[in-house]
């Protein structure tokens, strides 16, 4: 995890989670690799809580392996918060992850999620990019409330473009924060129904081994390098 994320981060906690409560807190991405030690692990120190941290590999900050890429592990409504970050854009079916997501999270709880709007290609699958406007469609299609959706972006240049070579080179991901609540009323069954067809659907899929990338075309890659 990179600091600006971890930082994003760690305003939800200082913002949303009061010291003399206690919280039952899942984290979805959670392994550590070897060049990274941040870990939102470190962001609770001072509060009372439970840390599940949950990945498809085991390793360092697992505390359970997903058997299936798209179904947590834990039990229905039973986290007071779910936070994941910089993992969505290596999710390839996101919508599954997120309805599972919004199945765990107790009514009332919080979701604290952080992914990049830009950036290079990095890790295994590099899939996704997310501006607020996909946080608002993520809350519309799981039900829940949105209660934050930002962006780092870069500051505006000539003719209100956006400037990238100006852009904060501590904020190189122009990380987009979106803060979530599962409303008290929610619509469990109709959800319950919504869900099992798309995670099924989505662990069927699995990886996107079976769909190898193309070759590159020579005229388009000399249209991007220009």
């Amino acid at each position: 995890m990179h600091p600006s994320a971890h930082a994003h981060m760690a305003l939800c906690v200082e913002r949303y989670l009061e010291k003399d409560k206690h919280y039952d807190i899942v984290d979805l991405g959670s392994r550590l690799s070897r060049k990274h030690t941040l870990s939102h692990r470190d962001l609770l120190v001072g509060h009372d809580f439970t840390y599940t941290g949950v990945d498809i590999r085991g390793g360092a900050n697992v505390d359970r392996v997903m058997e299936k890429p798209y179904r947590i592990p834990v039990r229905s409504g039973s986290a007071d918060v779910v936070m994941t970050g910089q993992a969505f854009e290596h999710i390839p079916y996101f919508w599954a992850s997120f309805l599972e997501i919004a199945r765990v999270v107790k009514p009332g709880g919080y979701v604290f999620l952080t992914a990049p709007s830009r950036g290079h290609v990095h890790s295994v699958y590099d899939c996704w990019r997310y501006y607020p406007d996909g946080f608002r469609a993520l809350a519309r299609f799981a039900k829940l409330e949105l209660l934050e959706a930002h962006t780092d972006f870069p500051p505006a240049g000539r003719y209100r473009r956006l400037d990238y070579g100006a852009a904060d080179p501590d904020k190189y991901w122009g990380d987009s924060v979106g803060v979530f609540q599962k409303p008290s009323r929610y619509p469990s069954l109709k959800m319950a129904i919504v869900r099992e067809l798309h995670v099924r659907y989505a662990n069927h899929c699995g990886d996107l081994e079976s769909t190898p990338r193309p070759e590159p075309v020579p005229e388009r890659v000399e249209v991007l390098r220009s």
